[in-house]
């Protein structure tokens, strides 16, 4: 498999506290990876770093062979880089398709091609039938995805999805990772940072644990997640007792 992002012994630090420590992993092509971990352990803040938000101390991140040190977010965004926000907020005033059709106009020169790009979003996300509908008026599961479908009118290569799950019921969580699943089919790239263990294993065949800001492991998800430390530092005991 081709490795589209290496992070390579990422540091970054917020007066006294060490966020990121040493940070090094590979995110794959296609791939939908899980970035998992306690709370504090440092997702959020690598997602951010990825971003642009914020830029790291010291080590490297690579981007398809282009270093990301000095871009600004609008560079990462245009270069492929795309992510959700744990609270999505849409543009309440407009409705569901212009939401869609304003990111797209960033990135494509012509009207005729952003209204196309945008109703082709609408019909992988399953809004085409409520195009129209205010987005103040939609639940918060619609809202995360219409987060989604406002990103992949930027056409991201990479897309870092931050606690999508948050606050779903199990019939919205279920839909919600269809959706994920359908997304990843078109070809792009998840990075999948979320706290609930079940979506993690149905959806990524892959994860990457971190606690207190550093690596602690990586691998096939069903195995990591037996994995002594990571028992410890994350899941905890009750958790190996049912998987027991």
């Amino acid at each position: 498999m081709k490795i589209i992002m290496q992070l390579d012994r990422v540091d970054k630090s917020f007066g006294g506290v060490h966020a990121i420590d040493h940070l090094s992993f590979d995110i794959y092509e296609g791939e939908i990876l899980g970035l998992i971990g306690p709370n504090g352990a440092g997702k959020s803040t690598c997602v951010n770093i990825i971003s642009g938000v914020y830029s790291q101390d010291s080590g490297s991140i690579t981007f398809y062979g282009e270093k990301l040190r000095q871009q600004s977010i609008p560079d990462r965004a245009f270069m492929g880089i795309g992510r959700t926000f744990q609270s999505p907020k849409p543009f309440e005033g407009l409705s569901i398709r212009n939401n869609v059709l304003t990111a797209a106009l960033l990135y494509n020169k012509h009207m005729k091609d952003a209204e196309k790009a945008t109703d082709e979003i609408l019909e992988l996300t399953d809004f085409s039938s409520i195009r129209d509908l205010p987005a103040a008026k939609l639940p918060i599961e619609k809202r995360k995805w219409l987060d989604m479908a406002r990103v992949l009118a930027i056409r991201p290569k990479l897309l870092m999805l931050d606690e999508c799950l948050a606050g779903l019921t199990p019939a919205e969580m279920d839909e919600s990772l269809d959706l994920v699943k359908r997304i990843n089919a078109t070809g792009v790239t998840i990075l999948f940072i979320e706290h609930v263990m079940a979506a993690v294993t149905k959806l990524c065949p892959r994860v990457v644990v971190l606690n207190e800001g550093a690596f602690l492991s990586q691998g096939d998800t069903r195995v990591v997640m037996r994995e002594k430390s990571v028992i410890k530092a994350y899941l905890g005991e009750d958790y190996e007792h049912v998987e027991n």
